[in-house]
């Protein structure tokens, strides 16, 4: 597995990296899920410079001009609900993707141990496609494992793509080991050192589902 980490050269993207983090900026929930829109749409740029493409010829209203566009047949997808606005800003840049949905959550015992529950899927087949999972907090690596495979059973990806803004250094290990293969890539934009007990990053930034959409029951 490839790691790339937007965040070694400077761009705007600290900028929405650094509000998203901010207490303070997290109070307006519109500017938080706008920010991660903002955050996808970076990343899905990034990952288009890897896709395949070739040249086609374009009628203006003067000529005709040949433009090299892209060939690559796109999914995109994300674990709800913390990872859609992330989802939607990758969207709003590859127009024309497939999309795929998982709904998979922690459930916790008494011990604070838990595991990851998957109870919806959908998707379109992935055979010969390039899938973009994204999710806004890579704190285990658990969940978006747990997904790939689940995702995985409808068809092998020509490549993989995981899209995590937050990560942490313990999920990033653990992918390198789990998911060794060449044609899987990690984009993400921060990797913070430390894990608390119940498994959140830190400093991270918090519940990233409770700060788009509202604190849950």
């Amino acid at each position: 597995m490839k790691v790339i980490n937007l965040a070694e050269n400077n761009s705007v993207l600290n900028n929405y990296i650094a509000q998203m983090r901010d207490k303070t900026f997290q109070k307006n929930r519109l500017l938080f899920r706008n920010n991660l829109e903002r955050v996808g749409h970076i990343f899905a740029y990034e990952i288009s410079k890897t896709l395949e493409y070739s040249p086609k010829d374009v009628v203006t209203p003067l000529g005709t001009a040949t433009v090299p566009t892209c060939d690559s047949k796109v999914v995109v997808s994300t674990i709800l609900r913390a990872g859609l606005p992330l989802y939607k800003g990758i969207l709003d840049v590859f127009e024309e993707a497939e999309s795929a949905f998982v709904a998979a959550y922690r459930k916790y015992y008494k011990n604070d141990e838990f595991h990851i529950k998957v109870e919806y899927a959908t998707q379109p087949s992935l055979e010969g496609k390039v899938l973009i999972l994204a999710d806004t907090m890579l704190a285990t690596g658990q969940s978006i494992e747990i997904t790939l495979n689940r995702l995985c059973e409808e068809g092998k990806p020509q490549h993989v793509h995981l899209v995590c803004p937050i990560s942490s250094v313990y999920a990033v290990d653990y992918l390198r080991k789990r998911l060794s293969s060449d044609d899987v890539t990690l984009w993400t934009a921060a990797i913070d050192e430390e894990l608390t007990g119940h498994s959140y990053i830190v400093p991270g930034l918090g519940d990233a589902g409770d700060l788009a959409f509202g604190d849950k029951l």
